[in-house]
């Protein structure tokens, strides 16, 4: 299928063969609930910048057109790590997240503006406002939700001003800015990459994204989030943004082989640990965590892996035990290209995709899925 972008993931907080190895976030720095030495026994993978390096590489290699790189306090800094990794690769784009609680707006329009010249136009941008307090309050952060979403419009507003040819003021709730400038304006301009679920968020996206993103859920569900962003965005006088979505990915050469990896990832875990996880999850502010949750709920109740499976080949287990982004698409090669050319019908165009490992699955899925939607190795197209 043409006219759509691949993006893959890059692990800046941990890595490895099941979704509890190393993790962090949750329990918080140094909590690693790696299984036992022996035979298949996962192993931690620290995001070293020689590893971040391979993942990096063998994304530009299997053709994926970006590599998005996590902000948050249990993650690498994404803006150091990229401009490292920059040097590593020469196609690659970075979509860096970055949250407006932590650095002001023209200082970020001027990072980005040097990032984007030094490496000759790589450079995305992903605007997460947040909603663990907990997250926020590291950064002196106190701001209710309906106050950080407002912070969010302005800050992109002073970042786009900032980007102007001419000097930019601006005076607002959260700041007041005089002549805010960059020595010189970044060409291309970074495309912005936004998302959210709540009421607070979607006029944000509405109002200043170039890409809407939405985690994945079933289509149904996705349809009716994109029409309510269109129609926000016609109210405003602009375009509808492009759309983006976020899913892992299990894919094998066949269906049961994919299945039989799928549970893998969940080696290891019980009842109560799940329980413990859900419980921090369920103080977030996030209404797309909370959606997020919802879509496993069932199993929780019910303990039957059958109610992860929330759509044809899609599965919510990673969100057992992960926050954020909690589905992946599972099945075969064929059949992860076929759902994942359903969400292209509703108008969806970029896909950011990831696996456990993430060095492993960026062949797996480059080699196995991408060249069955025209995409993938050296970009060559190979008719779906």
């Amino acid at each position: 299928m043409h006219g759509l972008q691949f993006h893959w993931f890059l692990p800046t907080g941990s890595d490895g063969r099941t979704l509890t190895t190393g993790m962090r976030g949750v329990h918080g720095p140094g909590h690693d609930t790696t299984t036992a030495a022996g035979p298949g026994a996962d192993r931690h993978r620290a995001p070293d910048l020689l590893y971040m390096t391979q993942i990096a590489q063998a994304a530009e290699l299997m053709g994926f057109d970006a590599i998005l790189t996590p902000a948050g306090t249990f993650n690498e800094d994404p803006w150091i790590t990229c401009a490292a990794l920059a040097q590593a690769t020469e196609r690659l784009k970075f979509l860096v997240a970055q949250r407006p609680d932590s650095i002001c707006p023209t200082l970020a329009a001027q990072m980005a503006a040097t990032f984007q010249r030094q490496t000759r136009g790589r450079l995305l941008l992903n605007v997460v406002t947040g909603g663990d307090q907990a997250e926020q309050a590291r950064f002196g952060d106190h701001l209710d939700k309906a106050a950080r979403y407002t912070r969010t419009d302005e800050w992109l507003t002073v970042l786009r001003g900032a980007w102007a040819p001419e000097p930019f003021d601006f005076t607002g709730a959260h700041y007041d800015v005089r002549g805010a400038a960059v020595f010189t304006p970044p060409d291309p301009l970074p495309g912005v990459y936004f998302g959210g679920s709540s009421a607070e968020a979607a006029p944000v996206a509405a109002q200043h994204a170039d890409v809407y993103l939405t985690w994945g859920e079933p289509p149904t569900d996705v349809a009716a989030k994109l029409d309510r962003i269109r129609a926000l965005a016609a109210d405003a006088g602009r375009n509808a943004p492009r759309f983006g979505i976020r899913f892992h990915v299990v894919a094998r050469g066949t269906s049961e082989q994919a299945w039989a990896a799928a549970e893998r990832l969940l080696t290891g875990i019980d009842r109560d640990h799940v329980a413990r996880v859900q419980a921090t999850l369920a103080h977030s502010q996030s209404t797309g965590q909370a959606r997020q949750s919802s879509l496993h709920a069932a199993f929780r109740d019910s303990g039957r892996t059958s109610d992860l499976e929330v759509w044809p080949n899609v599965w919510a287990g990673v969100g057992l035990l992960r926050g954020g982004a909690g589905t992946a698409l599972v099945g075969s090669h064929r059949e992860v290209a076929d759902r994942i050319a359903e969400y292209a019908e509703l108008g969806i165009t970029e896909f950011i995709l990831s696996g456990f490992p993430h060095l492993e699955e960026a062949y797996e899925v480059g080699e196995g899925v991408l060249p069955l939607l025209g995409a993938g190795i050296g970009r060559a197209a190979v008719s779906r």
